[in-house]
C-alpha cells in the first residue's frame, strides 16, 4: 500500500513537473512540451498497489508518461484530489481491473482514467465509481484507437466516458449507471469512426450526447431512464452526422431534466437528430419515451432543427426505417424541416405530421 506520510515532500521529474504522483512511469518524454525526443519506456508493468491519502488536487495516482506496452492492472486507487490514472503519450498501454473510488471532498479535481495523446489504449474491466459532481469516469483527448470495454461506471457526478478528438475509440460493453450529465458524450471533429457497441446506460440526464462528429456506428445498446436517450446535436461550425444508429433499445427515458442545471428543459426523448444529416436510424426498438416534465420537443425518434437554442440547421438525409415504437409521445417527431429525410417501414402509432407511419 502506498500512502502519504504526514509532512512527506515528494521529490522526482514527475512530481516537479505535474505535482505529487504515487507512482510514474516516465520515458523520453518533455514534461513541459509534452513532446517525446527520444525512446518510450518498455514493458513496465503496474500492478497490485493500493493508493490512499494523496490529498492534492493536483495529484496523480498511476502516471503513464512516453511508455510503449505499458500494463496498469488489479490496482486500487481511493479517495484521491487528482486524476487517479493518466496515460500521456504513450502507445499499447493496458489499464485492467483497476478499482478507483472517488473523493467526497468539495475540493476534488479528480477524474478517474484519463487517456490523453496516446494510441492503442486499452482500458478494460475496471471499476469506477462514486466520482463527485462534474468529474468523469473515463476520458480519452486527443488519442487514437482507444478500447473502452466492459468497465462497470456507476454513481458519478460527471460523465461515464467522454471522447474528445479521437478517432477510432471503441466503446464496449460497459455499465454506466447515474452518471449525473451523460453516460457517453462524444464530441470533436476528429472523433471519427466511432464504435458504440453493447453498453447498459441508464439513470441519468443524457444517455449519450454526440456533437460536432461523423461517421460510425451505434448498435445493440440499451438506454433507459434518462431524460432523453441519445441526442445528436449540430452548430452551424460543428455538423452531426454520418451515424448509423441499429438495433437500439431505448425505452422508458421519462425522467425531467430542468433548465436551472442544464441549460434547458427535457424530457420523454428516445433519439433526437437536431439539425443532423445522413444519419440511418434503422431496426431500434423504441417505447415509453413520453415526458414527465415541461420540454421543448419529444418522441421516440425527433428529427428537427434544434429547439432547445433556436438554431435553424435544418436536417437532411436522414433515414429513419423499420424501427419498432411503443407507447411514445409521439413515435416519430418531424417539424418538416429539411430535405432528403425518410421514414419508411416504422411499426408506430402516432407521429408529427400523422401521415409518418403510414
Amino acid at each position: 500500500m502506498i500512502k502519504v506520510p504526514a509532512g512527506a515532500k515528494a521529490d522526482s521529474p514527475c512530481s516537479r513537473a505535474v505535482g505529487p504522483e504515487a507512482i510514474c512511469v516516465l520515458g523520453d518524454f518533455n514534461l513541459e512540451t509534452g513532446e517525446i525526443p527520444g525512446p518510450r519506456v518498455s514493458d513496465v508493468s503496474v500492478s497490485g498497489f493500493k493508493i490512499v491519502g494523496l490529498r492534492d488536487k493536483d495529484a496523480l495516482g498511476i502516471d503513464v508518461l512516453g511508455a510503449r506496452n505499458a500494463s496498469v492492472v488489479g490496482n486500487r486507487v481511493i479517495g484521491m484530489l487528482g486524476v487517479n490514472i493518466g496515460v500521456v503519450g504513450s502507445v499499447n498501454t493496458t489499464g485492467a481491473k483497476n478499482h478507483l473510488i472517488g473523493s467526497t471532498s468539495p475540493e476534488t479535481d479528480n477524474d478517474g482514467i484519463v487517456v490523453e495523446g496516446s494510441s492503442r489504449t486499452t482500458v478494460v474491466k475496471n471499476v469506477v465509481r462514486s466520482y463527485p459532481e462534474g468529474q468523469n469516469a473515463i476520458e480519452a483527448i486527443e488519442s487514437h484507437d482507444t478500447t473502452i470495454a466492459g468497465n462497470d461506471l456507476v454513481g458519478n457526478g460527471g460523465v461515464g466516458v467522454l471522447v474528445i478528438d479521437s478517432p477510432a475509440t471503441k466503446i464496449l460493453s460497459n455499465e454506466m449507471r447515474r452518471s449525473g450529465i451523460v453516460g457517453t458524450i462524444v464530441v470533436g471533429q476528429k472523433s471519427a469512426n466511432l464504435k458504440v457497441v453493447g453498453n447498459n446506460i441508464s439513470g441519468g440526464p443524457w444517455g449519450m450526447y454526440v456533437g460536432d462528429t461523423k461517421r460510425g456506428s451505434i448498435a445493440g445498446n440499451t438506454i433507459n431512464d434518462n431524460c432523453a436517450g441519445m441526442f445528436f446535436e449540430a452548430f452551424p461550425s460543428q455538423p452531426v452526422g454520418d451515424f448509423e444508429v441499429k438495433a437500439n433499445t431505448v425505452e422508458d427515458n421519462t425522467r425531467s431534466c430542468r433548465g436551472a442545471q442544464f441549460d434547458r428543459k427535457f424530457s420523454g426523448i428516445g433519439i433526437a437528430l437536431l439539425g443532423a444529416s445522413g444519419m440511418e436510424v434503422t431496426a431500434n426498438h423504441l417505447s415509453g419515451n413520453v415526458p414527465s416534465g415541461p420540454t421543448a420537443v419529444s418522441g421516440g425518434v425527433v428529427v428537427s432543427t434544434d429547439p432547445f437554442f433556436g438554431e435553424t440547421i435544418k436536417p437532411t438525409n436522414n433515414s429513419v426505417i423499420g424501427n419498432h415504437f411503443g407507447r411514445n409521445k409521439p413515435d416519430i417527431f418531424w417539424d418538416e424541416s429539411g430535405s432528403g429525410n425518410r421514414f419508411v417501414g416504422n411499426l408506430c402509432n402516432s407521429s408529427v405530421p400523422s401521415r409518418l407511419c403510414n
